[in-house]
Formats: C-alpha cells, sequence, structure tokens
C-alpha cells in the first residue's frame, strides 16, 4: 500500500495546485524582455550624461536657468512646464492602469473610454514636448560665443539679458544672425550690463567690453547639435537625443494605444475571450512614464 502511494506520488505533476504561480504568456515574457533591454538603454544613455555633467560642473547650463518658459505665461517659471509634462505622463499611466482593469473584467465601453484618454494624455505630452523643442531651438536670450568655444552670458543684476532686447528686435521677428561689432557697441551703451562667465562670474561692465572685444566670436541664437545659447553644446546633445528617444518611445506607445482601441471597437479581444494584449502594451506605457520620471530627474532637477 506504501510502496503504491510513493509510485503515484511519482507520476504526479511537479507541481500540484489550482492556478501556476508565475504563469506567463509568451508574450507577456516577450515584453518583459524588450523592457528590460530597453532599460539598459536608457540607462546608458542617462550615464553618459551624468559623466559629462560632473566632468563639466563648473560651465554646465542650469536647468532651472533653461527651462524657464510657460506658453502663454510672461516671466519666468522655473520647470514648471517640465512639470507639467511629466504629471500629464502620470496621469496617462492611471487611465492605463484603468483601461487594463476593466480589460480583465470584459467591460469592453469603459476599456474604451480610459484607452481613448491614454491615447489624449500621450498626444498632449508629445505636444508640448514639441513646444519645448522649439522653444529650445528657436532661444529667446541669446549669448555670445568665444575664441575658445565657451558661451558667455550678459546679465544685468545676475539675471540673464535678452540679445534680442539689447539689439531691439524680437526674437518672434526671425532674426537668427547679429553682427558682433553692433552688438558689442550696443553693449557698451547700456552701463547696467555686464558679461556673466561660463564658471557664472561676473565681470564688471568695463572689464565686460575689453572682454568680448578680445574673446568674442559671434552672438548665439537659440540651440543645435552644432552650438548651444544656453551653454555647452553637450548639454543641447544629450537634450535633443534623450529626450527625443523618449519621444520616440511615447509616439510609438500611441501608435500601439490607437491601434488597441481600434481593435477594441470592433470587438477582437471580446472574441479572443481576453483583453491581454491591453494589459501587454499597458506594460510598455508604464516603462515609458517610469523612464520619464529618471530623465525629468537626471535631467532636470540634479
Amino acid at each position: 500500500m506504501h510502496d503504491s502511494l510513493i509510485q503515484n506520488d511519482m507520476n504526479a505533476p511537479a507541481w500540484k495546485g489550482g492556478d501556476v504561480p508565475y504563469k506567463a504568456s509568451y508574450g507577456k515574457l516577450m515584453m518583459w524582455f524588450f523592457l528590460i533591454t530597453d532599460t539598459l538603454t536608457f540607462s546608458a544613455f542617462l550615464a553618459g550624461y551624468g559623466y559629462c555633467r560632473f566632468k563639466y560642473k563648473e560651465i554646465w547650463p542650469v536647468p532651472e536657468d533653461v527651462f524657464t518658459h510657460f506658453p502663454f505665461l510672461s516671466g519666468n517659471h522655473p520647470l514648471l512646464f517640465v512639470a507639467l509634462m511629466t504629471f500629464i505622463l502620470i496621469m496617462s499611466s492611471v487611465t492605463m492602469v484603468l483601461a487594463v482593469n476593466y480589460g480583465h473584467k470584459m467591460q469592453k465601453n469603459k476599456v474604451i473610454l480610459w484607452l481613448s484618454l491614454t491615447i489624449v494624455g500621450g498626444i498632449l505630452f508629445l505636444s508640448s514636448q514639441a513646444w519645448e523643442w522649439g522653444h529650445f531651438i528657436h532661444g529667446d536670450k541669446g549669448a555670445v560665443e568665444l575664441k575658445t568655444s565657451e558661451v558667455v552670458h550678459i546679465v544685468e543684476e545676475k539675471e540673464i539679458y535678452s540679445v534680442y532686447e539689447l539689439m531691439g528686435v524680437s526674437s518672434y521677428d526671425g532674426y537668427k544672425y547679429f553682427d558682433l561689432t553692433e552688438f558689442i557697441d550696443r553693449f557698451a551703451e547700456e552701463e547696467n550690463l555686464r558679461v556673466r562667465l561660463s564658471n557664472k562670474t561676473f565681470l564688471d561692465h568695463s572689464a565686460s567690453i575689453d572682454y568680448l572685444e578680445k574673446n568674442a566670436k559671434k552672438v548665439l541664437l537659440g540651440a543645435n547639435l552644432k552650438s548651444n545659447e544656453y551653454g555647452h553644446v553637450l548639454f543641447a546633445d544629450y537634450f535633443f537625443f534623450i529626450t527625443g528617444f523618449h519621444g520616440f518611445h511615447v509616439f510609438s506607445g500611441v501608435i500601439l494605444l490607437i491601434i488597441l482601441l481600434i481593435n477594441t471597437i470592433i470587438g477582437t479581444y471580446e472574441k479572443r475571450g481576453h483583453y491581454e494584449m491591453v494589459e501587454k502594451i499597458g506594460l510598455y506605457w508604464h516603462f515609458v512614464d517610469l523612464v520619464w520620471v529618471f530623465v525629468f530627474t537626471f535631467f532636470y532637477l540634479v
């Protein structure tokens, strides 16, 4: 009798129970593998940014001085717009959770509602990022590039003074070039203005004029991959690359969500008897949100 029970146990499944713990479909496993590899990619980018940030810490731009604008509001609002973008993306993660929850409950109409709101959140974030990129590329204050490729700013009482204002034109008039000699002459006329060096030290007015006459190369307006009015050119390079790479992920996520919404509307997942695809895309969307939290922290706050 005892030998018979032992034999039965040997022939029984290795795991006996109702549900199999840790059971995951092929699709979920592949999504997790993809997210892990993507995590390593973003980690490498942020590590590279951190290395340059601290290697050139004396002359690295301060994000609070760069991202100061908010649409339709005048004055400086440091990082307020970026904080709004972060809030929008986090809230879209909440709506994604609700879409997955109602998918488990097989409530099609509510899945459609919350997926739609998630898509709206993604589009709002991308639109906000496009505005931020446009403002960063266009510039609003300008700076002076030296013969050594360093960048210095014009200041009034330690606040960056707009080159456009000094030259008497609006930054929205399309000006992308100012004559250096005319610029220095205008600067010399304004005794309240000084030069702030790349290491954040200040020269008095007369010393600033002499410094510009000897060292200035050209007036910088805006930022691109070769020059950056806000400071070190690597700051602009990393800004475009890291936020652009993340923005591509958000754009891809929005496209996937739109396809998901269409399939939900036509009843594809009702026919399958489950909404697992919503859950898989939800994993990707939460990953995109989490990555932005790290980008926001490393790039804008540190």
